[in-house]
């Protein structure tokens, strides 16, 4: 990126990109910051992305993102938050008690997240994270869930693809990065439509929503703006990459109309 008086030029080494009517961004969690910035660079100059940086920067914030769905009257596992309560045994009665999951505001891929499965090791777990500094949430665990959770593609207004995770025998977390696997499957109306609602409610037009069927209902975990899709393509055979092309090919001349935002950052 390079910035002076009226000009907002960014480089792919030396080669300034012009010409361009939208972009994709694929950004890793690492590079946010960057990320975020260039995109918003893009933003300014009217090129089209199915992601915001403002998107992009809410969902990859924990808090931030269930602050907002929450407010949007989305479902959601029941989360408290707290930094350094006099009172850890509140914190967990808040959730519903043990067993409750606690989570790293920073992890990804499942990292950072931890099962305590009574409330003294609840109270360990939550006493030595706060020891650390660390930023946490603690959630009511969904016992019916059995270890699984669904990935739905969001792709504009429907979703295009899902699957279930199922975690490894002995293993809570579902990610394929923890070990996980996937297996097809049909999403109920409601599924579909809280999949739609959450990325909505964080201003994505390309994202992957994760679920856990409830027996209140689907509950959002997370929403990812750069949801991989080696999975789900394995394991579903849709051509998930294909549909997100389609989407920017019918919607990107929507950079030109005009918002109420004048500097577009």
């Amino acid at each position: 990126s390079v910035l002076s008086k009226g000009e907002l030029d960014i480089y792919y080494g030396d080669h300034r990109i012009e010409n361009v009517d939208a972009v994709i961004p694929r950004i890793g969690a690492s590079l946010t910051f960057y990320g975020s910035a260039m995109l918003r660079q893009f933003e300014m100059k009217k090129i089209f992305t199915p992601v915001s940086s403002l998107a992009l920067v809410r969902s990859r914030d924990k808090l931030r993102a269930l602050q907002i769905l929450a407010k949007e009257g989305v479902s959601i596992p029941r989360t408290a938050v707290a930094k350094q309560p006099t009172d850890v045994d509140y914190l967990i009665k808040q959730v519903g008690g043990a067993p409750l999951v606690v989570k790293l505001l920073e992890g990804t891929q499942g990292k950072g997240v931890v099962l305590a499965e009574s409330k003294s090791a609840a109270k360990s777990v939550i006493e030595a994270f706060y020891g650390l500094n660390a930023n946490i949430l603690v959630q009511e665990f969904i016992k019916e869930a059995k270890g699984a959770d669904v990935r739905a593609i969001v792709v504009g207004n429907k979703v295009v693809a899902a699957y279930k995770r199922q975690g490894k025998e002995g293993e809570f977390r579902s990610n394929l990065h923890a070990g996980g696997h996937g297996l097809p499957i049909k999403l109920k109306a409601s599924e579909k439509n809280a999949a739609i609602l959450a990325a909505k409610a964080l201003g994505l037009k390309v994202a992957g929503v994760d679920l856990l069927q409830s027996e209140r209902g689907p509950l959002i975990l997370e929403v990812n703006s750069s949801p991989g899709l080696e999975g789900v393509e394995r394991t579903t055979g849709i051509d998930v990459a294909g549909a997100i092309i389609q989407y920017m090919e019918e919607n990107y001349q929507l950079s030109q109309v005009k918002t109420k935002d004048k500097i577009g950052a």
